[in-house]
């Protein structure tokens, strides 16, 4: 299994990023997709997938963060692309949920990063909360886009579910779904999602796994395969089948080597 979705900046996994990784493949978790939240977050990632077997990384600014871009952000992030290229653009989107940049900042931040996965063809990494409409919208605007890219920590509805596959995205499956108390919604969404557009993520140290027992008190990488069992359950299908298409998935989005 690929884990497309680590937030590896915290103490807890950089503070022995070796263990960590152990943990995670000694759980049969091969890789992981490091994602930046933004430009210091980007280069930091970058760094790491230099330097270890089995990171990869994004580059790119959350929505939360979109009052950091500025003009020179997009020129400082092909600059880093053709340093190291990283496997998406993102985490980008739209989040309206807290605001912690205005609408308007994270629209400037949004399209700069479209941009830019246009111009050097990769995909987007794609972050939405409370802003599905206009998120679908400007979509739509850009077709070939969403042709190869993902949907990370899908937590929607179905009719939304079916708009973001409408458009080709790839849809991240986070321990959200092993949720009882909040992911009714997704679990009812698991069996509507083609096998070829399924990636796994653990959204680590975030969004832990309600079904582990004994229940640690963060999310690592290692934790993946508790997703993948309550995906496949949901599914209908072989745990093994399901693991062998999101690596075929994840290889294929990612285009990783």
């Amino acid at each position: 299994m690929i884990d497309i979705g680590v937030n590896i900046n915290h103490k807890y996994f950089l503070d022995d990023l070796q263990t960590t990784l152990q943990d995670m493949q000694e759980a049969g978790v091969s890789g992981m997709i490091c994602i930046a939240s933004d430009l210091d977050e980007s280069l930091q990632i970058q760094t790491l997938s230099e330097q270890y077997q089995g990171i990869w990384n994004t580059l790119g600014c959350h929505p939360h963060q979109a009052k950091t871009w500025g003009s020179e952000s997009k020129a400082q992030c092909t600059s880093m692309i053709k340093t190291q290229r990283p496997v998406a653009i993102g985490e980008t989107g739209l989040d309206f949920n807290r605001n912690y940049s205005t609408p308007d900042e994270q629209r400037v931040a949004f399209h700069s990063q479209i941009e830019l996965a246009t111009e050097h063809e990769l995909p987007l990494y794609l972050h939405e909360r409370d802003a599905y409409e206009e998120m679908i919208a400007t979509l739509k605007q850009h077709p070939a886009l969403p042709q190869r890219s993902v949907i990370h920590c899908f937590t929607g509805s179905q009719k939304e579910l079916e708009a973001y596959l409408s458009l080709g995205l790839c849809i991240g499956i986070t321990g959200w779904v092993c949720d009882e108390r909040r992911g009714a919604d997704l679990q009812a969404s698991i069996p509507h999602i083609p096998l070829d557009r399924l990636l796994l993520e653990t959204d680590a140290p975030y969004l832990l796994p309600r079904t582990i027992r004994p229940r640690p008190k963060r999310n690592h990488p290692k934790y993946l395969p508790w997703v993948a069992q309550e995906v496949a359950r949901l599914k209908g299908i072989p745990l093994d089948d399901l693991i062998k298409a999101t690596i075929a998935n994840t290889n294929r989005v990612f285009n990783l080597k």
